[in-house]
């Protein structure tokens, strides 16, 4: 069969070429541009992390990990540093990079809109003496910086969703690249 796109007016194309032009027409539509790098830190310590516990929107509380957008021309490992310095007020060491991942955060926007990340986890340490606070410049939904324990981390709702797994399995020969993630909408 062919039918017409735009740009090439005849393209061969079955039923399941189109249904899938459709879906990935409509997804695109959602996506707000650019794709955005997203460097993470990862510091354990003493069978515990340290994460961010956020609140204030339609996800309720949950934790993430320091870190956030990169910027034209600053590296991933600088572009880390300087989001753990506002975040939480330190400045790490740059360690192994672990994990990436893809996800599609849901925007809370009308219409609904996802935003295209690539995340890359580092192993990163801080000095001996940090303790938890906020940095000057904490995420919009930041509460505070806290450590928790790596054994009730499948008891909180931690943001993405795909860190649970990707933490729990560091010491595994997990894949590098862990794939694709789509947030689920928001329900207000």
């Amino acid at each position: 069969m062919q039918v017409p796109i735009k740009g090439n007016p005849f393209v061969d194309c079955n039923v399941f070429s189109q249904i899938n032009l459709v879906i990935m027409t409509q997804s695109m539509n959602e996506l707000l541009p650019p794709i955005r790098n997203t460097p993470r830190a990862v510091i354990i310590r003493g069978g515990r992390i340290l994460l961010l516990r956020k609140d204030g929107d339609a996800r309720g509380e949950r934790f993430g990990l320091p870190g956030g957008e990169q910027e034209l021309g600053e590296s991933l490992h600088d572009a880390l540093i300087r989001e753990c310095m506002e975040e939480i007020d330190a400045s790490i060491s740059v360690g192994e990079l672990i994990y990436v991942a893809e996800f599609f955060k849901q925007k809370d926007t009308v219409p609904p809109m996802r935003r295209h990340l690539m995340e890359f986890l580092f192993l990163c340490s801080l000095p001996d003496d940090y303790a938890p606070r906020n940095g000057p410049s904490p995420d919009k939904h930041q509460v505070e910086v806290v450590w928790r324990e790596l054994q009730i981390l499948p008891s909180l709702v931690l943001f993405p969703e795909y860190l649970i797994e990707a933490i729990a399995s560091i010491e595994n020969d997990m894949p590098t690249y862990l794939g694709t993630f789509h947030e689920q909408g928001l329900t207000a």
